[in-house]
This record gives C-alpha cells, sequence and structure tokens, in this order.
C-alpha cells in the first residue's frame, strides 16, 4: 500500500493537468470570464447551506478551484475524446497504482460499463447486443449478496444481466454456475452481509470469477483509491462528485486494462451500445483528473482537524439546549467522516426531526441536514464553506430553543 511520501513522488514525476495538452489558451482562458451573474436567483432556484453530505439529490459537492481550471482550459480546445480518454486514463492509473482506468460519468456509469466489459470481452459486435443477451453466447447472471442487491445494482441490470441473490456462504457456492459472467460487491454494505469483501474475492477467485467492487462514496480515506484493486478485485468503482470534489456526473472505473478496454467498446463516443447516454465531455474528463490530483496532494490531515473542530463547534450549540444530547462519530464505511448525531427529549424539545429539517430548510438561510425521524438529525460538515459552521452552529440553537418547553 502506498504511503503519503510514495503518493508525493508519483505526484512530483507527472506535469500537473495544464501541461497534458499544452498551455496555449491560458492566458485567453483568464481574458474570456463573463459578467456575474446570479443564475439561480434569475431562476427562482434556492441555494442552501450543505451540512448533510454528498447526495446527488443535493448536487454532490462543490468544484475544487483546479476543477474550475481544467473546465476552463478544457472548454477552449477540441480535442480527440478517445484519446484524452486514454491519457487521462494512464495518468490516473499511474497516479493509484493501478493497471488501468477511464472516467466514466458516475460510479452507476462505471458498474454498467464495467459489466458490459466483462460480458462483450473485447467483442465490438457482443457489445452492440446488451443488453439482448439470449442466443448471444454472453453469460447472463450476477451474483449478489442479498443485503447487497440496493438500488444501485440496476447499473448492472441495464446490461439485461440476472442478479442471482445469496446470503451464507454455501448459497455462494451453489449459486455459482457457466451462466455466471461476475460477482458484484457493494462496499458500503459490507456490515449487512454475511461475507465480506475479502472472502468474497477469495472465493470469485477459486472459481476464476471477475470480482467487482462498488466503492462509490469510500473517499476518504485515501487509501480506498488504491486498496481494493491490490487487494485484486478485477474492477473497483468509484464516484467523482463526492470526496474528491471533481465533477458531480463524473466517476472512475479501475482494474485490469483488458477489462477497462472491453467496457471502453461500450463507451461513448461509440453508438449503438449499451452506454452510449453515458457520455463525459473534455471538461468533465479533464476536471476529473485535476480534482484527483488536488485530493491526492491535499492536506487531508489537515481537513480532518477542520471538519472536527466545525462539528465540535455545532454540537457545543446544541448542548446549550435543555434535553438535547449530541456523539460525535465516524462512519466505518462510506461517507467516512466525522458526523454529528443530535438528538432529543420530546416532551423537553417539542419537534421531530423531520420538522426541524423543514425549518431549517425554509429559514434563511436555507440549511440542508442529514437524517431525521422522530427526535434526532445528522449533520457533517465536510461540504460547508468556511465560516458557515458558524451560521450552521447559531441556527440549530435558535431552532432547538425556539422548540423547547
Amino acid at each position: 500500500m502506498l504511503d503519503r511520501r510514495q503518493l508525493l513522488k508519483r505526484l512530483s514525476a507527472l506535469p500537473f493537468v495544464g501541461g497534458l495538452l499544452g498551455s496555449s489558451t491560458m492566458a485567453q482562458a483568464a481574458t474570456n470570464s463573463l459578467p456575474y451573474r446570479d443564475y439561480f436567483a434569475e431562476l427562482g432556484v434556492r441555494t442552501f447551506i450543505n451540512a448533510a453530505g454528498t447526495y446527488t439529490s443535493m448536487t454532490g459537492s462543490l468544484l475544487r478551484e483546479e476543477v474550475k481550471d481544467a473546465y476552463q482550459y478544457a472548454s477552449q480546445n477540441y480535442v480527440m475524446l478517445d484519446e484524452l480518454q486514454d491519457k487521462v486514463g494512464e495518468r490516473i492509473a499511474e497516479l493509484i497504482g493501478c493497471e488501468a482506468a477511464t472516467v466514466t460519468s458516475g460510479a452507476f456509469s462505471a458498474m454498467t460499463l464495467g459489466t458490459a466489459g466483462i460480458l462483450s470481452g473485447m467483442d465490438a459486435e457482443k457489445a452492440a447486443m446488451i443488453p439482448q443477451l439470449e442466443g448471444s453466447g454472453m453469460k447472463s447472471e450476477v451474483i449478489i449478496q442479498k443485503s447487497h442487491n440496493i438500488g444501485y445494482a440496476h447499473a448492472l441490470r441495464n446490461c439485461g444481466v440476472k442478479m442471482v441473490e445469496i446470503e451464507t456462504e454455501e448459497e455462494l457456492k451453489n449459486a455459482i454456475s457457466d451462466k455466471t459472467a461476475l460477482m458484484i460487491f457493494i462496499n458500503a454494505f459490507e456490515p449487512n452481509g454475511q461475507i465480506n469483501a475479502q472472502e468474497w474475492l477469495k472465493i470469485a477467485k477459486k472459481n476464476n470469477l471477475p470480482a467487482m467492487n462498488d466503492c462509490a462514496a469510500d473517499v476518504p480515506p485515501v487509501e480506498n483509491l488504491w486498496k481494493f484493486t491490490e487487494m485484486g478485485y478485477d474492477l473497483v468503482c468509484f464516484s467523482g462528485g463526492k470526496g474528491i470534489r471533481g465533477p458531480q456526473s463524473a466517476g472512475l472505473l479501475l482494474g485490469k486494462k483488458e477489462l477497462i478496454d472491453a467496457a471502453r467498446l461500450s463507451a461513448p463516443p461509440r453508438g449503438d451500445t449499451v452506454g452510449r447516454g453515458m457520455k463525459v465531455n473534455k471538461e468533465e474528463v479533464l476536471g476529473m483528473l485535476a480534482a484527483l490530483e488536488a485530493y491526492l496532494n491535499g492536506d487531508r490531515e489537515g481537513d480532518w482537524k477542520l471538519w472536527e473542530q466545525q462539528v465540535g463547534l455545532i454540537a457545543d450549540a446544541a448542548n446549550t439546549i435543555k434535553g438535547v444530547s449530541t456523539n460525535i462519530h465516524v462512519p466505518p464505511i462510506a461517507n467516512h467522516v466525522p458526523t454529528l448525531g443530535v438528538s432529543w427529549d420530546t416532551k423537553k424539545v417539542r419537534t421531530t426531526g423531520d420538522e426541524l429539517k423543514e425549518v431549517l430548510r425554509k429559514g434563511h438561510p436555507s440549511i440542508e441536514v442529514a437524517g431525521g425521524g422522530k427526535d434526532s438529525i445528522s449533520i457533517t460538515t465536510w461540504m460547508l464553506k468556511p465560516g458557515q459552521e458558524r451560521i450552521v452552529a447559531r441556527r440549530l440553537q435558535e431552532v432547538l430553543s425556539e422548540a423547547s418547553a
């Protein structure tokens, strides 16, 4: 596993993203800035302070400055999409230390394209048949733990496969047949299943089956970017618009070169494929690389300390209200950041979690938090702009105080 010194050595050996396509338009980009317009206000779309997290419905994360620069740069040039994907994929694979990589339109797309590549191999005619698998000669079943068979598994069903649910190791072994195309593991749901990631992979390898791991929301920690490919997973999928803070509509598919190459057969610009609508434009491809480089080279320890301080500040404010209790924890898998749980005695604080969320949402400024239900909410600070933690603390204290007996 890479340590920080090895990571920085890799980064220092590579020019930054601006050198990928040349620097002829950098000055031009700086002079092409448009006058500021408040588009959201014009459209009547309300903005909010995000104290909830990296939810797709809340438009993920805010782009890093490096990503904005990459977007602006890429928008001034034409390139061939396949060539750009080739070069960016090579750079990402070198940074992370895997065989190959490609930028996809999110982790969901990575799962679909990865599955398509496993089914078709390098046969373009087979790729064009997906999702019509009957009579194609392609395998048609994917094995998944019952507790992992969530909505995101639809990404694989897009390819026409049947999801075969199992719960125990014995059931898994019995489910493997000549129809089995791959075994899919949903990393965030590891605690919910009876078979962990390592054992799942071991059984896949023993039966010469490809194993894919969906790690969409599993950064941080940074080590997850290479942990599962080093473990031996054939394909690993990440979201680009969460902890890495790249484009919300981008993601990463990492893994074995022959499978990445096969997945690309179903990806744009090729038509007549299951992935044709999963387009990633040049700005997003370059922006994903810029986000990854910035994340790997960032002060993650400093970020963590800041999040802890921000969460602590909000907890202190909430704890001034009688009947309120707080706890700070870090989820072990997925959204692995300092998280504040706020709960209360409803006899002393007369509101529900859902009602409190609605009051915060409709207030000025609008604030989004997570959780809800009868008597609790959940707050993270890693998507806040500097200083917004004070606003969240003050408003939470005000709303809880108003609801107090």
